[in-house]
C-alpha cells in the first residue's frame, strides 16, 4: 500500500525521513566544543598529614613493653589520632610527638635491657655450669 508523504517539501514517507535525518546527523561525528576545559585543584596542607606512630607504639607495647614505656607510647598515639580525626592539628602534632620520644625510648631501653638480659643469663649459667662441676668434683672425694 502507498504512503503520502506528510509534509510538502519532504517526498519520503514519515519513517523513511526520520532516518535519513538520523543517518545525516550521524555522520557529523561528535559536536566540536571549542571552550577551554576548567581544571579545579585542591592543595592540602602537608599540616593535616601528622604520623601518629600507632604501628610503632603497637609493636613496642607487644614486644618491647619494658617498664610500660611501648604501652604509654600506645596510648599517645590513639590520643594523636583522636586529634587528628577530630581536627586539631596542634594537639595531634603534640600527642604524636610525645608517642615519638617514648617509642625511642622504649626501642632504645628494650633493646638494651634485652642485651643485658641475655647476657646475664650467658653469665648466670656458666656460673651455675661450673658450681655444678665443683659440687660433683667435691663430692667424688668424701
Amino acid at each position: 500500500h502507498n504512503h503520502e508523504p506528510t509534509s510538502p517539501l519532504s517526498p519520503r514517507p514519515p519513517a523513511l525521513e526520520m532516518i535519513h535525518n538520523q543517518h545525516e546527523m550521524a555522520g557529523l561525528g561528535a559536536p566540536q566544543n571549542q571552550a577551554p576545559l576548567a581544571t579545579t585543584v585542591i592543595s592540602i596542607p602537608s599540616e593535616t598529614s601528622v604520623p601518629d606512630h600507632i604501628v610503632w607504639s603497637l609493636f613496642n607495647s607487644l614486644f618491647m613493653n619494658w617498664c610500660c614505656l611501648g604501652f604509654v607510647a600506645f596510648a599517645y598515639s590513639v590520643k594523636s589520632r583522636d586529634r587528628k580525626i577530630v581536627g586539631d592539628i596542634t594537639g595531634a602534632q603534640s600527642y604524636a610527638s610525645t608517642a615519638k620520644c617514648l617509642n625511642i625510648w622504649t626501642l632504645v631501653l628494650g633493646i638494651f635491657l634485652t642485651i643485658g638480659a641475655i647476657v646475664l643469663l650467658v653469665f648466670v649459667s656458666i656460673a651455675a655450669y661450673g658450681m655444678a662441676l665443683r659440687n660433683m668434683q667435691y663430692n667424688r672425694g668424701y
